[in-house]
């Protein structure tokens, strides 16, 4: 007998073992998939639809002992929270760090605030903002 003899039928006895264990792991993929995309829609949500309050430096300008920030801030009308602001000098050591409170019924204030520093300030980067 040759071995193409003595080949089982293909599809009678059920599946393979391989078949069986490509199968399981199409469905575990599945699974996996579906709690990831859950997941990052969740954080995707909380980020975009709990952040009442946004905001963008647009510009700053240095001084010897403050720096001004123009702030864009976006908000949902009769939000209220704040935004933090630093300053870091040119070796890298922070010389300012203030909270900076919006409030009202725009929901688009441009701004420029002053941060106080302890020495002169090379950059003005926002933190983040905050709800109340």
């Amino acid at each position: 007998m040759s071995t193409a003899s003595t080949r089982l039928p293909e599809g009678r006895y059920g599946r393979s073992s391989d078949e069986r264990a490509d199968h399981k792991l199409k469905i575990a993929g599945a699974v996996l998939g579906a709690l990831f995309l859950a997941l990052l829609g969740y954080f995707a949500w909380h980020y975009v639809g709990q952040n009442k309050i946004s905001a963008e430096v647009i510009t700053f300008e240095q001084g010897q002992d403050s720096v001004k920030v123009h702030l864009e801030v976006r908000k949902d009308a009769g939000a209220s929270g704040y935004c933090t602001i630093r300053s870091q000098a040119e070796n890298g050591a922070e010389v300012g760090r203030a909270d900076f409170r919006f409030d009202g019924d725009a929901t688009r204030i441009d701004k420029v605030v002053t941060l106080r520093t302890t020495s002169p300030g090379t950059t003005a980067e926002l933190l983040g903002c905050h709800a109340d």
